[in-house]
């Protein structure tokens, strides 16, 4: 039995690989809410669902999101 996908991904990663960001921009993104995330203990991470349909929103509509 294989692992499951994981369906999130830490700040710094998500802000890289959809936007391209540094890893301080990825953490001024998500505290503008530009990149939706959830907090799990101590930690912030992005979940994967929520960004997509972030995007897919943003596309729908021609502006940021």
């Amino acid at each position: 039995m294989s692992m499951p996908e994981c369906k999130t991904l830490s700040v710094p990663e998500a802000g890289a690989l959809y936007y391209g960001l540094s890893r301080n921009g990825s953490y001024d993104a998500a505290k503008r809410g530009e990149i939706p995330t959830i907090r799990v203990g101590r930690k912030f991470r992005v979940p994967v669902a929520a960004m997509e349909r972030k995007l897919d929103q943003a596309g729908a509509t021609g502006g940021a999101a």
